[in-house]
């Protein structure tokens, strides 16, 4: 896809990591959750789209995402520190397919088998016709505090799915450390890091509403998260997701291994 001068000036004006963005209407919390309006651009990603809710970042299909205003929007929000924040831009530029990109729109990182894999746990494959339909594994949170096997089974769930009815099925190893971050995600931003758990009704907020749920008791961590806290409850979460048991089987350690370029752009 060629861009024209359109977008080169659109990332010129958003470059400046303005704190919010142009909004449906004004509010006096700037950050206040607002839903996506007529005008406005959602896509299958539940952080990304929180962070547009509440005017993090922007809301339409074709304005940009640059590195300062991804970076500005997850400190700000979920006290993510600068290095993993930059480190998650990194991984996800690659959905803007022009060389030396420095931003990408929300409308790129719709293209299936980029970052947009089949098998999610929040959406539908897009074999489906859209990528965008709600489809997530609920029955499996079966009790208020979802655990890493809970969300471990509702992951696999998801796999054997795609895998059964959608002929074109396609899950790599790149695709399996975006699938970790993205399960990871609602216990990094909402849960216990410590325990690797997180709320029922936390996580549902967070995939249904798309939204922070401040009204719940919900407030961003205290402590910085970093690099090391996000590959450790991925490592948690992949451990349990293999179906192999037996403790001195080598086997069975695949599953907790992640490699550090891959997940991030998961947890979008």
């Amino acid at each position: 896809m060629r861009f024209t001068k359109v977008f080169t000036t659109q990332l010129v004006a958003l470059s400046s990591a303005s704190p919010h963005f142009a909004r449906q209407y004004e509010t006096e919390n700037p950050h206040e959750w607002i839903a996506a309006g007529p005008n406005d651009f959602r896509g299958r990603y539940p952080m990304l789209n929180i962070l547009a809710n509440h005017g993090y970042l922007p809301a339409t299909a074709a304005t940009v995402v640059t590195k300062p205003n991804a970076v500005a929007a997850l400190t700000g929000s979920i006290n993510f520190n600068a290095s993993l924040a930059s480190l998650m831009f990194d991984q996800a530029i690659i959905a803007n397919a022009e060389p030396n990109a420095t931003f990408f729109t929300l409308d790129q990182l719709n293209v299936h088998n980029v970052l947009e894999h089949d098998a999610s746990l929040s959406r539908t494959d897009a074999y489906f016709d859209s990528n965008h339909i709600f489809n997530t594994p609920r029955s499996f949170w079966t009790a208020p505090t979802v655990t890493a096997d809970m969300l471990a089974n509702s992951k696999i769930y998801r796999q054997i799915e795609s895998k059964a009815f959608n002929p074109d099925y396609t899950f790599t190893a790149t695709a399996e450390q975006f699938s970790l971050g993205e399960v990871a995600a609602p216990v990094i931003a909402f849960g216990d890091m410590e325990a690797f758990t997180v709320f029922r009704d936390l996580m549902e907020n967070f995939f249904l509403n798309e939204r922070f749920p401040t009204d719940l008791g919900w407030s961003a961590k205290e402590e910085v998260v970093s690099l090391g806290d996000v590959q450790r409850v991925a490592q948690a979460i992949g451990k349990v997701t293999n179906l192999l048991t037996g403790g001195e089987d080598k086997g069975a350690e695949h599953g907790a291994k992640v490699r550090r370029g891959d997940f991030h752009a998961g947890m979008f």
